[in-house]
């Protein structure tokens, strides 16, 4: 008899009990068990349905949870961690992913044996593929689109982050573009308020990029935050479309799975996908998602861009953490399709993090976003444009940086000034 074609997940799991019992425990949670067997769970029918673990890597013990609420280690036993992976049939669902989260990610973490779970990778038979676009521009349309080649693309945000009507929005934009920048982004914090609202935002903005083009050939990509409902989110890109714009931002936690997947079949251009809130499902070492897990699901649902956040950024993750997230969006899901996305390096960037960002990434196929790195330049807007290029041409020739501004001197005074 045939195999059927099954699902895969890795985790990282803290318990009191055996650790493989507890594998059971969550095998039989996520199909076809339950707290007690009932009458109807044959063998026949779990051999057709239930999860099956898979692999199981003992870590050692501990002798403190790492989560509360959790069950105690009898007879003065300790807390035992292991890397379990599960297993399901495809046929419990189907290539779904609103429901293979319910599947690889639902009860699981409330589960009174464990003391910490987190999901740490997922692998998806290749139906998943015929049922999901993926990027549909990834490094090359957006490089296409933007007129970057053979170096990463410079970014910024626009700040302050809100406060600004449209008019102000679109007078930064122009300076930005006479700068000669790649990329900006709204912030996510800016969508569709009365202060400035999501249209008059798009077509004063695009005017701006529009008219650079004009003058220089370079037309400027631009992620129009159009985070909302789903009918929302449609004709705001057709909006963007409609001006000329060639990127689209949302905020996948806030959207939601079905958002993103509706949103990827409609959209004709990128989408740069922002993960606020990503710290609630991550910050606990012992719980919710690694990153390779979670971004793998928004890169099946259509995110050309991804958020690693940066190198010695403002936030709690460490440098490790970041290389490993930005690396994993090169990881190929499928053969046919690898669905590989750009990673986005953001939070406290500035020329200093140049050669350390471009090491992480390990290539030249990414795209840097500094907010204050560019717009707080001592010596104006336009000069930190300029700084954040030569340090990553620094970079990429292996200078130095505070060699490389000696002759630079926009650099020079990024490099003092932040």
């Amino acid at each position: 008899m045939t195999d059927p074609i099954r699902i895969e997940a890795d985790y990282l799991i803290e318990t009191a009990y055996v650790p493989e019992q507890a594998a059971e425990i969550m095998a039989g949670e996520q199909s076809s068990g339950t707290f007690r067997p009932v009458p109807g769970e044959t063998p026949e029918l779990k051999e057709r349905a239930a999860a099956r673990v898979e692999r199981l890597t003992s870590m050692g013990t501990f002798e403190a949870p790492s989560l509360p609420g959790a069950c105690q280690p009898t007879d003065g036993q300790n807390y035992q961690r292991a890397h379990v992976t599960l297993s399901w049939p495809q046929d419990n669902l189907g290539p779904s992913l609103p429901n293979l989260i319910a599947t690889i990610a639902g009860n699981l973490f409330e589960l009174k044996p464990f003391s910490g779970l987190r999901l740490l990778d997922v692998r998806l038979p290749s139906p998943f593929a015929a049922a999901y676009p993926g990027p549909k521009f990834g490094i090359e349309g957006t490089r296409r689109l933007a007129g970057v080649e053979g170096r990463p693309l410079i970014g910024t945000i626009i700040k302050p982050s809100v406060g600004l009507n449209a008019e102000d929005t679109g007078a930064l934009a122009s300076e930005l573009c006479q700068g000669g920048i790649d990329f900006i982004k709204d912030d996510e914090l800016q969508a569709d308020g009365p202060a400035c609202p999501f249209d008059d935002r798009v077509r004063t903005v695009m005017a701006a990029v529009n008219a650079a083009a004009d003058r220089t050939g370079k037309k400027t990509m631009v992620a129009f935050n159009l985070t909302g409902e789903i009918d929302e989110m449609r004709r705001r890109h057709d909006l963007v479309l409609a001006e000329g714009g060639t990127c689209i931002m949302a905020s996948v936690n806030a959207v939601g799975m079905s958002g993103m997947i509706a949103l990827g079949r409609h959209t004709q251009l990128p989408i740069h996908a922002h993960r606020c809130g990503w710290g609630a499902l991550t910050r606990s070492p012992m719980l919710g998602w690694a990153y390779p897990a979670w971004s793998k699901l928004w890169r099946l649902a259509g995110a050309d861009h991804m958020h690693v956040n940066g190198i010695d950024n403002k936030f709690s993750e460490d440098n490790d953490s970041v290389i490993a997230s930005a690396r994993s969006l090169s990881d190929p899901m499928f053969k046919a399709n690898p669905m590989r996305a750009v990673p986005v390096f953001s939070s406290g960037q500035t020329v200093h993090q140049a050669p350390a960002t471009l090491a992480a990434a390990g290539s030249d196929d990414l795209l840097v976003t500094a907010g204050g790195g560019v717009v707080a330049h001592p010596d104006g807007v336009a000069a930190g444009v300029t700084a954040m290029r030569e340090a990553y041409e620094a970079a990429l020739s292996g200078v130095d940086l505070q060699a490389y501004a000696k002759d630079h001197p926009a650099l020079a005074a990024a490099l003092k000034a932040f």
